[in-house]
Parts: C-alpha cells; sequence; structure tokens
C-alpha cells in the first residue's frame, strides 16, 4: 500500500533515527563535482576496476552524508512510493545505495572510452540472440529501457558490439526547458554528452513536442534496419499529457507517452527490453535482451507489458532507478499525488539547481 506524506513522519513520541551527517555548502559541492567529472573520475577510470568502483562508492558515501536535504528527499520519495515495502532503516541503506550507483554510473561512461573495452570486459551482454534475430527481419529494432542503472553505457555496449545504435530522448540537463544555466547545459555537454554520442551511430532524437521531424528521423533509424533505443518512463512535459496513457506501476497508477508502442506499430520494427544490473562487488553488471514484447491489442494494453518489464527490474534493484532522486519527476509521472504537503518549501533547492552536486 502507498504511504501518504503523513506516514513518512514518524508518530509523535516515537524517535526518528538519522544518520549523522557532515553538511557541506552547495557551492563546495558543485566545485567538487566539477573537479571529479573532469580529473578524480578519469583518472579513477584507468585505475583497475576493482579500484576505481570502490572509490565510486566512497565518494557515493561522502555525498550521502554531506548534503542531507538531497538525501532526505530521496529517502522520502522511495517511501512515498514503494509505502509500506519499506521500513526507515530499509529506505536509509537504499537511499546510501542510490548515491553510489550514481557515482559508479560516472565511471562507466568514462571506461567506455576509445572502443569501450575497458567498460565491455565487465559487463556480460545476455539475449544478443534476441535481437540478432529481431534485425534479421530488415525492419530494425526498438530496444525499450526504464531509467534504470547505468541504461546509457548498456546502449553504447550495444553499439559497441558491432549494432548500429541510434538514441531517443531528452537530455536531463535540456528537461524541463529552461530549467538549467546555460553553463550547466555546456558542463554537461562536455564531461557526459560527447562521451555517450561517440557511441552512437546518429546524433541524439530528441522528442519535444510538436517536432514532426522526431518521428521521421527514428522511422529512418529502423528503415536502415538499425537499433533504436528509448526509455518508456520520462516524465512527462505539460504538453505530453494529453497523449499519456495510464497503466499500473510501482503499485500506483503512472502515467506515461506510449511512444515505443506507437513508433513500433508505425515502422513495424519488434520491442524488446533491455536492462543492465551491477552485481554485490559493484564493478561487474548483466545487461539482458528480452525476446520482443506483443504489441497486439490496444495501445494502453501493448504499452502496459512494456511497463510491467520494466516494474519488474525496477522492483527487483530499486536502487538502480533514477527516478527516485527528484520528487517533481514522481509527481509528473503520476506516482505521487500533487498536494500542497508536497510543494518544496520556498528557497528550497530544484534537482535541476543541484545536479552538479549530486552527480
Amino acid at each position: 500500500m502507498r504511504a501518504s506524506v503523513a506516514e513518512t513522519v514518524p508518530a509523535a513520541g516515537r524517535r526518528s533515527r538519522r544518520p549523522w551527517s557532515i553538511p557541506v555548502p552547495g557551492v563546495l559541492r558543485a566545485a567538487e563535482a566539477v573537479a571529479f567529472w573532469l580529473v578524480t573520475a578519469p583518472f579513477l577510470a584507468l585505475l583497475p576496476a576493482g579500484i576505481g568502483y570502490r572509490a565510486a562508492c566512497w565518494r557515493g558515501d561522502w555525498t550521502f552524508r554531506s548534503d542531507p536535504g538531497k538525501r532526505d528527499e530521496i529517502t522520502g520519495n522511495l517511501r512515498l512510493v514503494l509505502g509500506g515495502e519499506l521500513g526507515e532503516q530499509e529506505a536509509e541503506r537504499m537511499t546510501r545505495e542510490v548515491f553510489r550507483h550514481r557515482n559508479c554510473w560516472i565511471i562507466d561512461v568514462l571506461r567506455m572510452r576509445g572502443k569501450g573495452r575497458g567498460l565491455a570486459k565487465l559487463v556480460e551482454i545476455r539475449g544478443r540472440e534476441h535481437l540478432d534475430a529481431a534485425l534479421a527481419g530488415g525492419q530494425g529494432a526498438i530496444l525499450c529501457s526504464s531509467h534504470q542503472g547505468s541504461f546509457h553505457s548498456s546502449f553504447s555496449l550495444i553499439h559497441a558490439s558491432g549494432y548500429p545504435v541510434t538514441s531517443i530522448g531528452r537530455w536531463w540537463w535540456e528537461f524541463p526547458p529552461g530549467g538549467t544555466s546555460a553553463a550547466v547545459r555546456r558542463m554537461w555537454e562536455l564531461v557526459y554528452g560527447r562521451r555517450v554520442d561517440r557511441h552512437r551511430q546518429r546524433p541524439n532524437i530528441a522528442p519535444w513536442p510538436g517536432r514532426w521531424q522526431v518521428a521521421v528521423q527514428a522511422a529512418n533509424v529502423l528503415r536502415n534496419n538499425e537499433v533504436l533505443t528509448i526509455c518508456c518512463d520520462p516524465p512527462l512535459l505539460a504538453e505530453e499529457q494529453p497523449r499519456a496513457v495510464e497503466v499500473p506501476f510501482l503499485g500506483g497508477t503512472g502515467r506515461f507517452v506510449p511512444g515505443v508502442v506507437m513508433l513500433a506499430r508505425a515502422t513495424g520494427a519488434p520491442v524488446l527490453m533491455i536492462s543492465i544490473r551491477r552485481l554485490p562487488d559493484y564493478r561487474h553488471q548483466v545487461l539482458e535482451i528480452s525476446p520482443p514484447v506483443p504489441m497486439d491489442g490496444e495501445t494502453t494494453a501493448a504499452f502496459r507489458r512494456c511497463a510491467a518489464a520494466a516494474e519488474a527490474v525496477i522492483r527487483a534493484h530499486p536502487a538502480e532507478w533514477d527516478i527516485w532522486s527528484n520528487l517533481e519527476d514522481l509527481v509528473r509521472m503520476g506516482l505521487v499525488p500533487n498536494t500542497p504537503q508536497q510543494a518544496a518549501p520556498a528557497g528550497a533547492r530544484t534537482d535541476r539547481e543541484t545536479e552538479l552536486q549530486q552527480s
């Protein structure tokens, strides 16, 4: 059962155990994040994997302690969505894991330098035969993922394995439009966007509402019997609300645009689910490609199958879902009600204002 806002607050007279903190001013955290992306993380990516990923986990623990505001937001989001499934201590443990995984994702991207062998040797790819069979049909293939795990790096690994991959999706530093400063956008493009685009067949296709070119570009990818990747769970823009469908998701009702279904039906391309999960040692991962998902029936019914597959992965590895860090995104997805109690207090930082600090 989903928890209410009141249920996430300890009852009167009951002492809440809070993890100790070492708060660091936001300016210092942002400066450290820039230095980590530009200097520290590239160096760690050159070291043996065991050392690099252990250091990433240490930094995750540090950010967990140094930003109690973001830590408490993530813990609250976990309990709001997962409700009675999480006790206080389990939510705290999972929040620490969220911070650790976010830092490991950085090392993943940087180990994709060159031909990506630095990361490829750490990742086992399963289900490659499903992708081969899909491409044998000559209509391309759509790989559908949630914002789970190191999904950008999983797409890069597929491309480095010999499959021509193009991605459709909005970069987080451009979402919502105007929500990020020009300096931060340039920073993310330098340290992340260019590294990811290096392992794509074509430039990223950004699905902004009203741009008819998006469908044409995506169709061209599939017409050339290439691979198109797409995430099925992006938070909705206001303009996308009329096209959204409601499906069961994480114990509630999620609202999503069924773009993957519409694209598959328009082109005839099969849809395969793709997921990547990290093993307990933090450096090894398993990437799995599913058999084709049936696209028959009503649009909502077809999309429900994709959402159910994505939900199963999230429930199995909840700390690796990237959406926990922003309450506003969960509200846009319909997983958390938009109530006055959940409005950010005056002066509170948004996730877009702290994205460099949390990376």
